[in-house]
């Protein structure tokens, strides 16, 4: 049993009933990987952890690396953050490019290096310029900007910098994506700011072999 973790409200009552079928105890492997917060197995899981593995495995995402093993140590709030984390996501109106450059945006704030590194590969995927990437990465604004870009980083860079954006950046903001996409850029950096505090906090290893790219910013 993993004594750091908080059963006690969540305990499934006796005689509840089993997983299902399609996800066995005995089966189940999700791969945690985690580091001040070991790594849970599914044997270790109470129910409700249980429930919020299995939406985000039958959901959009293709593992459970990243914040996750964390989010189960309170799994109704983590249950509820992986849901809004897979709609910011997978069904933003933003274009993939531009919500990927906000991504790595909120993670160059934070300096969270498996963030960065798990969305550079995503931004170049998505077709957002190498020469942003290695900007951003540097602390840097870059040099050649689409209007778009030009709109979401600077409403982008003056939020996370003075916690305010002023009229002129909200109001170009808001021509270039409207107040739904206005609203889910500040979505965007919330929730990936939370997996960032979230990776950092447990100090979250990179890949074997792959070295951190971001420098401390002044």
């Amino acid at each position: 049993m993993v004594t750091s973790v908080n059963l006690e409200a969540q305990t499934a009552a006796p005689g509840a009933t089993a997983p299902p079928a399609t996800a066995p105890a005995a089966t189940l492997d999700p791969k945690l990987v985690g580091n001040r917060f070991s790594p849970l197995t599914w044997a270790e899981m109470n129910e409700a952890q249980r429930t919020m593995m299995r939406h985000v495995l039958d959901g959009p995402r293709t593992a459970a690396g990243g914040p996750f093993n964390v989010m189960l140590r309170s799994p109704v709030i983590g249950d509820l953050a992986q849901e809004l984390g897979a709609q910011v996501r997978f069904n933003s109106s933003l274009p993939a490019a531009l919500r990927e450059m906000a991504i790595l945006m909120s993670a160059r704030h934070w300096t969270a290096h498996y963030e960065w590194q798990a969305h550079k590969s995503a931004a170049l995927t998505a077709g957002l310029d190498p020469a942003i990437i290695a900007a951003l990465a540097a602390g840097e604004r870059p040099r050649s900007l689409s209007p778009a870009e030009t709109a979401l980083y600077d409403f982008c860079s003056e939020l996370l910098a003075t916690k305010q954006v002023g009229d002129a950046t909200f109001a170009a903001a808001k021509a270039a994506f409207g107040e739904q996409g206005v609203t889910e850029v500040i979505f965007t950096l919330g929730y990936y700011g939370l997996v960032s505090m979230l990776l950092n906090v447990d100090e979250y290893p990179l890949p074997e072999g792959v070295q951190p790219e971001l420098q401390p910013l002044p």
